[in-house]
């Protein structure tokens, strides 16, 4: 398995571990397929990040992520006030359209979701913080690429993921260019065959406010 990304090896092999880690709880064995790093190597590196408390060991022995990071998400959130300033909006936006609510942002070549709030229905849309995406698909990736022009929506019907629907426009920086995507996303089922005609209106409303703060 390739882990060369920055080309800081014992970084990019950290990585590999703590990816492996926060897709589930997992045992050494189970920690050395997921990456295909060497058992020796895999368990130096799980018990040096333990000892930073980027990972834990569960009562069963399992590596699960650590604590620690719970306090590097607040402070990377602190320092990203975008997500803050659209709390608002997106709690506004899931209310009237009942959908889960995204804000995505461009890191490198992929979009990762800032802030989310999840739709109150039991068959909903789930995309965590810090989910890395394409750019290349879905309504929010067309956003970010800038081929929506401010006061315009996006929608996309199952291009990211099968029975998933969402509707997305641009979140303006101060200089006027795209500085984040405000999406909507549910079950086609429910957004119906043009959710943008459903929801464009009630995003494109709650994307101005973001952009305005």
């Amino acid at each position: 398995m390739e882990h060369t990304v920055s080309g800081v090896g014992v970084l990019d092999k950290s990585m590999a571990v703590l990816n492996a880690v926060a897709a589930d709880k997992v045992t050494l064995a189970e920690l050395v397929e997921a990456t295909g790093l060497s058992r020796a190597t895999t368990h130096r590196l799980a018990v040096a990040l333990e000892a930073h408390g980027l990972l834990r060991r569960t009562r069963d022995g399992r590596f699960a992520l650590g604590l620690h990071l719970l306090a590097l998400g607040r402070s990377s959130t602190e320092q990203f006030p975008l997500a803050e300033r659209a709390q608002g909006a997106m709690e506004h936006l899931r209310e009237v359209t009942g959908e889960s609510v995204q804000l995505y942002v461009v890191d490198g070549d992929e979009r990762v979701c800032v802030a989310a709030l999840e739709s109150p229905h039991g068959l909903r849309t789930i995309v965590p913080v810090g989910a890395a995406l394409a750019l290349d698909v879905g309504s929010a990736g067309h956003v970010l690429t800038g081929e929506v022009p401010a006061g315009r929506w996006a929608e996309s019907m199952e291009e990211r993921e099968r029975g998933v629907a969402s509707v997305s426009a641009p979140v303006l920086g101060d200089d006027g260019s795209v500085a984040a995507a405000l999406s909507v996303s549910g079950p086609v089922d429910r957004m119906g065959p043009s959710p943008g005609e459903r929801h464009g209106a009630a995003v494109l409303a709650a994307a101005a406010e973001v952009t305005a703060g």
